[in-house]
């Protein structure tokens, strides 16, 4: 067959025709070549599984759902954000916008210029419109209709193509809808963050350490096994010889067996962009969500009257401590100064942070012991602060306010049904608790104080405000998912505060076992007591163990301890005798075994000695 006459016309088709054939072929290609692995993926981490992941999927789809939410351009959507009726956070509008989409501009509204917008692509500046150029038709011969049909036939499967393309880049509708299950939809950013979680969270380090993504690199560019006390080695599977036992600190370990179990509810995955402004939702420091879930809890558990307060995050209770001192104290144009007093033996941070802020306003008077017998007397003038920790750190017992007229700062950081029974809701005036000892969480820095009188309030958030501006926006959320955790499985087989009563009662038996044989140590007495949480009388299960030394040549027990191995923190620390030292019980399960051996071998020892001594 002889070739068409090659008009202008014919040809300009059969250059978008073999345009539109190539675009075809690179569009299949692509479309092919993106349903398989990646090579990343093909290499990943042997421990990984390839390229599947576990626990983190659902926590990295909910971040791709929230951060995919445009909120027309004028908002975002965060993790943290006020739940609506629908169950989801909604958009967060930026200034001058509203509206659930924010897409209806606020009148008058004072209007933030400092950022230039770029202008959208194809857009004239002259009209705003957007404009194409038409082609004359050429001549319809059979030859060029054929070229117009295969056209159209390509042109149309591109479109189908580009379509397929960009719908399968959404989230699909159980990931919008927080579908629990692992199947459907693909993840783009955040696959890579969560396939470095997975990864370093599955090497075992011998069952003696962890891996963790902060940790120091090694040679082969990954970060290696930090090895818990007393064992050493690549992969922590060394015992340290002669070791000594550091049961001094009260880092919360023993609950991180159960967020391991737990992994994919606790698990939390945000964008880079993700709160990246001094403020939270409505201009406030801190998340009005958390505040939520954080009443729910109390009032699930029964240990405190939140309700009717206002609730005040910290960086750990260390800073709700003194910016608390700071609140009650006299202003400082009054001329006068509290004092400040605890029952001893007491937590030494009450003293150390007082003394150390050596302020006008406040100071350090000690032991409520001459307050409390001078409280009655109508002479005394004086401003008092006093702290009262219940349970007490380091005895474990309930205690209440003992100066009048005093204003009392009551620390619940142990009040949890994992370390003591809850006889009922407390309702002082001000309270501190933190979720180091909530969840085990030490290092989010992560503290709360409830308050009844505003007045307060505003003294305690302008010296946050002051120090840094707020807790840090990335520890709420990762707080919102841990206490949300908490409050889902409250009563059910996966209640934490089940598990971590189950693991400090069989330590607390454990060492009273060993101890119970000795002439020379003896622990604090707690009886099995009442519990409304759990409906039951429920055995002791301190977080400390208080320790006397009886012989009268051990007049310094934590000196005595630390010959035998055992370092403690000395009880004149605390305000006490040193006669007696606090033992913390709530390091991993290796640091309590480490810790029994030390103190049966005392123990044994004592022994020997005195069958020694009647031989002679």
């Amino acid at each position: 067959m002889e070739p068409a006459s090659r008009t202008p016309g014919v040809l300009g088709l059969q250059v978008l025709l073999c345009s539109s054939l190539l675009l075809n072929a690179l569009l299949v290609a692509h479309h092919i070549l993106s349903a398989l692995p990646a090579p990343s993926e093909l290499l990943g981490a042997a421990s990984n599984g390839g390229c599947s992941l576990s626990w983190s999927l659902q926590a990295a789809r909910d971040a791709e759902s929230v951060a995919a939410t445009g909120c027309s351009g004028h908002g975002r959507v965060f993790l943290d954000g006020i739940v609506g009726e629908d169950g989801r956070p909604g958009c967060e509008c930026n200034t001058c916008f509203q509206g659930p989409d924010c897409s209806v501009r606020t009148p008058d509204c004072t209007v933030d210029a400092d950022r230039p917008h770029a202008r959208p692509l194809n857009q004239s500046p002259d009209d705003g419109t957007i404009h194409c150029q038409t082609m004359e038709p050429a001549s319809r011969t059979p030859g060029v209709l054929g070229h117009h049909v295969l056209l159209c036939s390509s042109l149309l499967l591109n479109a189908l193509l580009v379509a397929h393309h960009f719908l399968s880049a959404l989230p699909a509708p159980s990931e919008l809808l927080g579908a629990a299950s692992n199947g459907g939809g693909s993840l783009s950013w955040s696959l890579q963050a969560a396939r470095d979680a997975e990864s370093v969270a599955a090497t075992g380090c011998s069952g003696h350490g962890r891996v963790f993504l902060d940790g120091i690199v090694g040679e082969d560019g990954r970060p290696g096994c930090e090895c818990n006390t007393c064992f050493e080695g690549a992969d922590c599977s060394v015992r340290t010889a002669d070791c000594t036992v550091d049961a001094d600190s009260g880092d919360p370990m023993f609950l991180e067996p159960y967020w391991m179990r737990h992994a994919e509810a606790s698990a939390v995955v945000f964008s880079g962009w993700n709160r990246m402004s001094y403020r939270a939702t409505d201009g406030r420091f801190q998340s009005v969500e958390l505040e939520r879930i954080i009443k729910q809890l109390h009032r699930a558990v029964g240990n405190a009257v939140a309700d009717d307060k206002h609730i005040v995050f910290g960086t750990g209770s260390a800073q709700l401590i003194s910016a608390l001192v700071y609140a009650l104290s006299p202003d400082s144009n009054s001329g006068s100064s509290a004092g400040v007093v605890a029952t001893a033996p007491y937590y030494p941070a009450y003293k150390t942070s007082t003394v150390l802020f050596d302020s006008r306003e406040n100071h350090w008077e000690g032991s409520t012991a001459t307050w409390a017998n001078a409280s009655g007397n109508s002479t005394m003038n004086e401003d008092i602060i006093e702290f009262v920790t219940s349970p007490n750190n380091p005895d474990a017992q309930l205690r209440k306010p003992v100066v009048g007229g005093a204003s009392a700062i009551v620390d619940h950081a142990y009040y949890w049904p994992h370390f003591t029974h809850i006889p009922a809701a407390d309702d002082e005036d001000v309270m501190i608790f933190t979720a180091s000892k909530l969840s085990g969480h030490a290092s989010s820095r992560f503290g709360w104080a409830l308050i009844r009188d505003e007045k307060v309030v505003q003294r305690v958030n302008d010296y946050i405000q002051q120090n840094t501006m707020g807790a840090s926006r990335d520890t709420q959320l990762r707080m919102l998912g841990i206490i949300k955790s908490i409050v889902a499985n409250l009563h059910g087989k996966d209640d934490i505060f089940a598990f971590g009563q189950d693991v400090m009662t069989a330590k607390w038996r454990k060492l009273n076992a060993v101890v119970s044989r000795s002439r020379r140590i003896s622990l604090q007495k707690i009886p099995p007591q009442y519990c409304t949480y759990l409906g039951k009388v429920r055995e002791p299960s301190p977080a400390y163990a208080w320790v006397k030394c009886e012989r009268e040549e051990d007049g310094d027990c934590s000196d005595m301890l630390l010959k035998a191995k055992i370092i403690t923190r000395p009880g004149d620390w605390c305000g006490a005798s040193s006669r007696y030292t606090r033992i913390s019980l709530l390091k991993s399960q290796d640091d309590f075994d480490l810790l029994l051996e030390r103190v049966t071998e005392l123990v044994d020892a004592e022994k020997d000695t005195t069958a020694g001594s009647n031989s002679m």
